[in-house]
């Protein structure tokens, strides 16, 4: 997925990117993620000025994923805004150091920049950190592994830190001696 900014700065018309990309890869560590569609990819490029070519548009994907919570597989739907900024420059690396911090501007040193990296990370940024089924699920018991969704279990869940444990009985009831 590559565009020219010679192109896109001589052209009068925005230039249209429409473009399916195999994302899989990017997602293969996530063991939450079992698998992706071809990330849709749907952008406009065009001259903002200055030998700046803003590239905007919208990225789709959908996730097979398991819930973080019940671990019931899922789908899950993701959407992002794209917008990045190249410029053409003969050190990229020097003009990078010496851009102000809020410019959000890509010094690249070809004509040819390919934007399928640039688009990688717009979806990896976008990703759920941890899915759920649904707000309300209630998880799997720690101690016998029933959904909880389902039904309750019974299992006695407090939890008491060991190192506090010995407090417990500090407050149970004792007897007073009033003699």
């Amino acid at each position: 997925m590559f565009i020219y900014l010679r192109q896109v700065t001589s052209s009068e018309a925005p230039v249209e990117i429409h473009q399916a990309l195999d994302v899989s890869r990017v997602v293969k560590g996530r063991k939450d993620i079992t698998g992706i569609s071809p990330l849709q990819v749907d952008l406009m490029a065009e001259a903002s000025g200055g030998g700046v070519v803003d590239v905007k548009g919208q990225l789709a994907a959908e996730l097979d994923m398991t819930c973080s919570r019940c671990l019931k597989p899922m789908k899950r739907a993701v959407q992002a805004e794209f917008a990045e900024s190249f410029k053409q420059s003969d050190d990229p690396v020097a003009d990078m150091q010496t851009q102000d911090e809020d410019e959000d501007l890509q010094y690249v040193a070809d004509d040819k920049i390919d934007l399928a990296p640039y688009a990688e990370e717009t979806l990896l940024l976008n990703l759920p950190f941890a899915a759920v089924c649904q707000e309300s699920c209630k998880g799997l018991c720690p101690n016998c592994g029933t959904d909880l969704n389902e039904q309750e279990c019974g299992c006695k869940t407090d939890v008491i830190d060991p190192r506090l444990a010995a407090l417990g009985d500090f407050f149970k009831s004792k007897p007073v001696n009033n003699e």
